[in-house]
């Protein structure tokens, strides 16, 4: 079992021929995550590296079918792309940073009206283990395991995750969900999910300084989970306000 996805997840990658579009989908694809097209206006009835471009996402789905779209594009057309992706009813993944907060609220809002997850923006994405992954998270890092890793930093979910190993214990699915006030899926959000997975028997969540998430969080676990949940709060101090 998994959280979000899986084996048979099929994704397209907006921004797929820029140079961390195409360096981050060959990881991608070599661990196993089936990459069924990438989207470049323009660029249209090429491929790259066997994998075929379109100009859009709509021909995408109607010649794919994916479930899930990761976003590489610049931070001014970030809006543009997720809700085009999601006008199609696909999952996104938001890698971008410096996403403005205005696009990021549009984005957030109409995934919530077609009850779409979104992960990010400024994220590393997700990987579960031996399956797939959708974003930069380094996949050799991973051993499979029952432990359900969520953050908001994607060095610290790297550095968590090779410290689990270690200690010999393995990961089911890894979420980073994005350091930005406004992200579309929150830590809320991915505990409800490892709570219902069988496969997960503990969690690790990574917090940061800044914000009340983490605090309003902690309510949520422990009114709602039910597994061992283990926290850290990176940070020591922060600027007032």
């Amino acid at each position: 079992m998994s959280i979000l996805i899986d084996k048979d997840t099929r994704a397209i990658v907006q921004g797929m021929t820029g140079a961390q579009g195409l360096f981050h989908t060959r990881l991608m694809r070599e661990y196993g995550t089936s990459i069924v097209a990438g989207i470049t206006p323009g660029k249209g009835g090429t491929s790259v590296e066997g994998i075929p471009v379109v100009d859009t996402v709509e021909e995408a789905v109607r010649q794919f079918s994916p479930d899930w779209s990761v976003i590489f594009v610049p931070a001014p057309f970030v809006k543009d792309a997720a809700l085009e992706a999601l006008s199609h009813d696909l999952n996104l993944v938001v890698i971008t940073e410096g996403v403005p907060a205005h696009d990021e609220l549009d984005i957030v809002t109409e995934a919530v009206k077609r009850n779409r997850v979104v992960i990010g923006p400024n994220c590393p994405g997700l990987l579960t283990v031996n399956q797939a992954k959708l974003g930069i998270i380094p996949g050799h890092i991973f051993t499979e395991g029952s432990v359900g890793v969520v953050s908001r930093s994607g060095t610290l979910t790297y550095e968590i995750v090779a410290l689990l190993k270690d200690a010999g214990m393995g990961v089911t699915t890894a979420v980073g969900i994005g350091g930005d006030p406004i992200i579309g899926s929150t830590f809320q959000d991915i505990l409800g999910l490892f709570e219902k997975d069988p496969a997960t028997e503990k969690i690790v969540m990574l917090g940061e300084i800044g914000g009340n998430m983490e605090e309003e969080t902690a309510a949520y676990i422990k009114k709602n989970i039910t597994k061992q949940v283990a926290c850290h709060i990176a940070g020591q101090t922060a600027p007032k306000g």
